[in-house]
Formats: C-alpha cells, structure tokens, sequence
C-alpha cells in the first residue's frame, strides 16, 4: 500500500497526469479510502510543489502540470469521499473579477483548496460582485476567493467586499489575490485576506476559517 501512495505522490510531483490517474484507480480498486489517499499521496505533494515553487527551484508550467494531476487524481477519489469531509473544512465560492477572464491562477487555487479538502464552487471568470454574494449566500459558503490579472478589474474587488457588508454577511470571509493585488490593496477595500501565490491563498483560508 505505501507503495502505491509513493507513485501517486511521485506523479503529482513531477506532473504525470495519466501515471497520477491510473494509480489513484489502482489504489482505490485495493482497497484504499479516497480521504487516505488524499492526505497522504495528494496534499503532500501539492506542499512540496508549493514550497518548491516559492523557492524558485520550478516555475508556473511545472506547477500547472502538477494541478493537472492533481485535478485528475481528485476527479477520481470525488465520488469516494466520506460526505463529512467538505462539511469539517468548509465551503469556498471562487471566481475572476468582473472584466477580467484570466483564469490560470484562479483556477490553480480551485484545485489546491479542493485538494486541502475544501468544497469549492466555482464561478468561472468575469464574476460580477452580486454573482460572488448570491451564490456565498445561497451555498452558505464560508470564503469569497476573488482573483484579478488586469488591474482595470481590481475596483470590483472593492465591490465584493462592499456588496458583503451591505448584506450584513459577517461569517463570509472575502480573499483576494492576483499578480496587481498586494497587502495594501487588500487593507484599502477592507478584504480579510491576501493571498501572495495559490499555496499561500489556501494558507490564508485556513487561517480565515481557524479564527
């Protein structure tokens, strides 16, 4: 069996999306729970990924080829999964900015919090503002995630947040993120958080849901 969760592991790791998928379905036909697999083979590795991606020692090409056997493993283990799972760790609506249809870290993040055993709902990209609050509202979702590239769309950002007070949603933790966002920003339109690449998003998550 550790063997099996070696070769999942190793395949998230280097980015081999078929090896990922045909010993994620090896490991479930002997036997093994999807949430086993998960926190030993998938997480695990998406950590290491992380962590050598802010390191510099691989760049955002190795990083999407990991998610994609990420997502791929995930795709797999999803119908397998013991339905308390996504309830103990929360519900995350994630989508792009409006104006902005650049989808590549979005989408990164998407899977990197569904492998941390998050329930995402995702929007897709050129959200409005009351697309992110109505559906938070309508799934009872504990975090907004909204992402921008274009810092034209940054404003509906502010939107967000603004749309969430209005609406008197204090449990509804808004985190923004994207290559013009930065501390200060975040601080400016009084979002909760600020997330620096996807592994840090899920860190900031977590520590939004921990309070």
């Amino acid at each position: 069996m550790a063997d099996i969760i070696k070769q999942i592991y190793n395949a998230v790791v280097e980015g081999k999306v078929e090896e990922a998928s045909s010993a994620v379905q090896d490991a479930l036909n002997s036997g093994l729970e999807a949430d086993e697999i998960l926190n030993k083979s998938l997480i695990s590795a998406m950590d290491l990924v992380g962590q050598r991606f802010g390191e510099g020692e691989i760049f955002i090409p190795q990083v999407l080829w990991s998610a994609k056997a990420m997502q791929a493993a995930m795709d797999l283990l999803k119908p397998h999964f013991t339905s308390s799972r996504s309830k103990d760790v929360g519900k995350v609506v994630i989508g792009t900015a409006r104006g902005d249809i650049h989808d590549i870290g979005k989408n990164l993040v998407a899977i990197m919090l569904e492998g941390a055993g998050f329930q995402v709902i995702d929007l897709g990209v050129d959200v409005e503002p009351e697309g992110f609050v109505e559906k938070a509202i309508e799934e009872k979702a504990d975090v907004i995630a909204v992402s921008a590239l274009l810092t034209t769309t940054m404003q509906s950002m502010g939107d967000v947040v603004s749309l969430v007070k209005e609406r008197n949603l204090p449990s509804v933790k808004v985190i923004i993120g994207g290559a013009p966002v930065d501390g200060a920003f975040c601080e400016e339109i009084g979002a909760d958080a600020y997330g620096i690449d996807a592994m840090d998003g899920v860190r900031k998550v977590k520590e939004l849901l921990s309070r």
